[in-house]
């Protein structure tokens, strides 16, 4: 595994990076850097942040990311982590590797600066001021050859890092599990579910958007979103009043004309395909209707991401049919508060 970070100026790159090489068996890598970042000319106060903390000739040490992911690829068992990832080009070559994870790392530009100031006076370096900090840190950030804000949506992981101590940022890093296999190949839960999310997007529901995938011996045998029935108008066109008028959940039920996720995924299917062994994803625990259904075509494993308001009694006659219930939480991923998986984790 490789783990890449990247980021703003002072956001914690590389106190996450020596979080994993203390606690979770990492080894640091470096990249050369060409070009350092000053403020303005004579006036080196970021050199600490490119420094070199490898030896010039250390086996760690790479002058091209060519030359560090023909060692990685050798060794892509071991853990390896790097804060070197400057633009697009280093993000490009690193993303083809199935090993490789991207995660980006912010915090506020108050808490930056202050970290900043911090680190000057350690080293014995008066603090520029702010403004020059401030014009420093858009380029840093927004250059359009070099801007690193520009790799925040390729990331894989987005953590939001606010910590106001290094016991609090490792209690996070170790809630959060940066070192998951999960992260690199989803699993077949996470796979499916994955699919089952992006059908959703093709719902046009005005109450909500619910994607379904069925597959049995790990293929796909169909998959379903809610909506009006074929011919009639979209439900956000107005083809099912009950949606339109937005009723509460469980409201009026009869009255919706919207097939919901499930039930298109089933008839898509058809009971001949489907056999002992059939297992359903669905974004949401279903509703008793669709319970019904599933139970009558013998569907084996229910699989589920989020709660519905009819979650004990779909459990109860799911139970009673003989097919298993169970949600599913995959590692966390898009834009992460550290400071509160730390607080949750402290409680």
């Amino acid at each position: 595994m490789l783990i890449g970070l990247c980021g703003g100026i002072c956001s914690g790159k590389r106190s996450i990076a020596e979080y994993l090489v203390r606690e979770e068996g990492f080894t640091l890598l470096e990249l050369t850097n060409p070009d350092g970042l000053k403020f303005s000319d004579g006036e080196d106060h970021l050199a600490y942040y490119t420094k070199r903390r490898n030896p010039p000739d250390s086996e760690f040490v790479f002058d091209s990311v060519d030359s560090l992911l023909e060692f990685v690829t050798k060794r892509w068992r071991e853990r390896w982590v790097i804060t070197d990832i400057w633009d697009s080009n280093i993000v490009d070559r690193l993303l083809v590797r199935p090993f490789f994870l991207l995660v980006s790392v912010d915090a506020p530009v108050s808490i930056r600066w202050q970290r900043f100031r911090n680190r000057c006076w350690q080293r014995q370096l008066d603090p520029p001021e702010l403004e020059k900090f401030l014009l420093s840190n858009d380029r840093h950030l927004y250059d359009p050859n070099l801007g690193r804000a520009y790799l925040t949506d390729r990331a894989h992981v987005r953590v939001f890092n606010s910590s106001s101590s290094l016991q609090e940022l490792y209690a996070a890093l170790k809630n959060l599990n940066l070192a998951d296999e999960r992260r690199l190949r989803p699993s077949w839960d996470q796979y499916f579910m994955q699919l089952a999310s992006l059908a959703a997007q093709r719902s046009n529901c005005m109450k909500r958007r619910v994607g379904c995938v069925i597959v049995r011996d790990c293929r796909v045998i169909s998959t379903g979103y809610n909506g009006t029935p074929r011919h009639l108008d979209n439900c956000n066109e107005g083809g099912c009043p009950r949606c339109n008028r937005g009723d509460g959940a469980g409201a009026n039920l009869s009255t919706c004309l919207c097939l919901h996720a499930e039930e298109n995924a089933l008839l898509e299917a058809g009971r001949e395909r489907l056999r002992e062994g059939a297992i359903l994803y669905c974004d949401t625990c279903p509703c008793l209707t669709c319970t019904v259904k599933i139970a009558q075509v013998g569907i084996s494993e229910v699989v589920y991401s989020q709660s519905y308001n009819m979650d004990e009694e779909s459990a109860a006659l799911l139970q009673a049919a003989g097919i298993r219930l169970r949600q599913f939480c995959p590692p966390r991923n898009g834009l992460i508060q550290l400071q509160a998986l730390g607080e949750a984790r402290d409680n």
